[in-house]
């Protein structure tokens, strides 16, 4: 099939790649406009644009998908269809009835749980065992549309989201390259989302991932997974912010006091509301990423001293 494809972060890499390599042709490749990036906050393509720049795919960067030269655009090339992998904004009526197959989205969930901007991060919060990843037929509803196909992925104890991101990345490229090939040959019809067992998953931001001591343990550390690498897992330590890395439960340390810090020769406790938890790594305000040992022998820890 003639396919336009649209994504934009590293996420949607693996499915880009399959499809260059498939039997498909790539005849395109839509991504978010250009963004300011690095200390000299200068404009970079996202990971999908230069991809698609290198293997020589011509690279559409609507401001607004509804704009009227980008549907031209489209329109004058034809797709079949357009598989899209975190393009990371709203499809207008007018977009989607260009292809005659459609769009089909690579989501990071099992339909109709975690619809939504977070769906990995969500899941790993509410201390799902078991996710996985749904090709759908994008319709004007937020992640409502029938399902292609499915796949299941675990969540391991001590996944962060990068962790299963990068996992469901993978495997979906797959599922994404078959979904493809099934509509091609005509054998695969979407099935509508079952009504039941709806989530939502909206997109957590920099505040989401302060961290409350007096939590238990348990929420502590899914939170800190969740937020890994973004927005970030953070807490304050003597009014300046503290960003942390996955942290492990202690369910045998004893009892501390939520948000007291028990510097040992092994590990560095932090109470909760239930048992403490082991800091791992830890990054403060200008300082690099550091063990969290390393960082509690240059802080001369005094009386009242405490994450908040």
């Amino acid at each position: 099939m003639r396919l336009v494809f649209a994504g934009t972060p590293e996420t949607a890499l693996p499915s880009l790649n399959a499809l260059l390599e498939s039997s498909h042709e790539v005849a395109a490749v839509v991504t978010r406009p250009d963004a300011p990036a690095g200390r000299g906050r200068h404009l970079v393509a996202s990971p999908v644009g230069e991809r698609a720049a290198e293997a020589g795919v011509e690279v559409l960067k609507p401001v607004k998908a509804r704009d009227p030269e980008f549907l031209d655009r489209l329109r004058a090339i034809a797709p079949d269809c357009c598989p899209v992998v975190a393009y990371g904004a709203l499809l207008p009526r007018e977009a989607l009835g260009i292809p005659r197959h459609g769009w089909v989205n690579l989501h990071f969930s099992l339909l109709p749980a975690w619809r939504g901007a977070a769906p990995v991060q969500r899941a790993i919060l509410h201390g799902d065992e078991v996710t996985g990843a749904a090709t759908f037929e994008i319709e004007e509803g937020l992640d409502t549309g029938p399902v292609y196909g499915v796949l299941t992925e675990p969540i391991r104890p001590d996944d962060t989201t990068g962790d299963l991101l990068g996992r469901l990345a993978t495997a979906g490229a797959g599922l994404l390259l078959d979904t493809m090939n099934g509509i091609e040959a005509g054998v695969l019809e979407p099935r509508p989302q079952p009504a039941e067992g709806v989530s939502q998953a909206a997109k957590l931001g920099p505040e989401d991932g302060h961290v409350d001591w007096r939590s238990p343990a348990l929420h502590i550390d899914r939170l800190v997974r969740a937020c890994t690498p973004a927005p970030g897992a953070w807490t304050n330590f003597r009014e300046t912010r503290l960003k942390l890395g996955p942290v492990r439960p202690m369910p045998d340390a004893g009892k501390l006091s939520p948000g007291e810090i028990l510097p040992g020769k092994k590990a560095v406790l932090v109470g909760t509301a239930t048992h403490p938890v082991a800091l791992g790594e830890v990054q403060p305000q200008g300082k690099r990423r550091m063990a969290a040992a390393d960082w509690i022998r240059g802080v001369n820890l005094i009386g009242k001293d405490a994450l908040h």
